[in-house]
């Protein structure tokens, strides 16, 4: 199966671990990921006025030449999720912002193309029964606090594919990796997204009580499936282990780190080095990973 993938800016720069573990995890999963050419930035947050309709103008163009390559297209930045979504709803379902659109981008585009965060594809597409059969280190032994932030949940009629209020399809992959996805309350709180530019310590706090709350359900590791996410739940961390009295570092990875991992693939692709809190003494406590791969 072939899928027009968009990568977005932060795969492109920041989040090469997360782009490289996406392309090769999903090539043994049967799905070639085909990047757009010359594409650009979604504008990394959808508007929260549509009526200026150049904020729209750059994810148009990105779903315009994802429409000339085929029916669906796919990214693993769930903030690109979120804005190519959401507007391509606005462009199917308003005719006048449609056709502005389509006069400035010189295009003839009517919304045709489908929008999927890869996770989705990777349920409804290939199957966690195929995704288990492929197994080759089975991840036994993890337990693993899944991390499903706001993009890809909220607003749920626009883009919501799993339940809002308890989603499960991070749970079920990670189960079919045989790691153990631990119940707990925070895996839908918000972590503070942009906050981090202009409140950081407003930031901290709120992935403090993310973190805390992974801790006291029993996990070991925290997967999620958003690059802001990742970050803002790593970056505090060495901040409260000077601020907060007994506050132990937990691990944060994207969940196509653990899946390329169990998958076989060598996890000195995926910048493992590269996150704030060093995943590698976990992953090596459990026999998951040596300096070989």
């Amino acid at each position: 199966m072939k899928v027009s993938y968009f990568p977005g800016c932060t795969l492109n720069t920041k989040g090469k671990g997360f782009d490289r573990s996406v392309r090769e995890a999903m090539a043994v999963l049967g799905v070639e990921l085909e990047e757009l050419p010359d594409w650009n930035c979604c504008g990394a947050s959808f508007p929260l006025l549509v009526d200026n309709l150049l904020d729209l103008a750059g994810p148009a163009r990105i779903l315009v030449a994802a429409s000339a390559r085929g029916e669906k297209l796919t990214t693993a930045c769930t903030t690109c999720y979120n804005v190519l979504k959401r507007t391509n709803r606005v462009l199917r379902l308003d005719q006048e912002k449609r056709e502005r659109l389509n006069y400035f981008l010189e295009a003839d585009y009517q919304g045709q193309v489908e929008v999927l965060d890869v996770l989705q594809i990777i349920r409804d597409e290939v199957g966690f029964e195929r995704v288990k059969w492929e197994v080759k280190k089975g991840l036994a032994g993890l337990r693993v606090a899944c991390y499903y932030g706001c993009m890809v949940l909220r607003p749920p009629a626009e883009v919501a594919y799993d339940d809002p209020e308890n989603p499960h399809a991070l749970d079920d992959l990670m189960a079919s990796l045989g790691a153990e996805p631990i119940l707990w309350g925070g895996k839908v709180e918000c972590c503070g997204n942009y906050l981090v530019a202009i409140k950081p310590e407003v930031a901290m706090e709120m992935s403090y009580r993310i973190i805390s709350s992974a801790f006291r359900a029993g996990a070991e590791v925290i997967a999620t499936n958003c690059p802001l996410c990742q970050f803002n739940l790593d970056r505090w961390q060495k901040d409260l282990m000077v601020t907060r009295g007994g506050f132990r570092p937990m691990p944060v990875l994207y969940f196509t780190q653990l899946l390329a991992l169990a998958l076989g693939l060598d996890p000195n692709h995926y910048e493992l080095d590269k996150h704030y809190v060093d995943p590698r003494p976990l992953l090596r406590a459990k026999g998951l990973w040596n300096e070989s791969g």
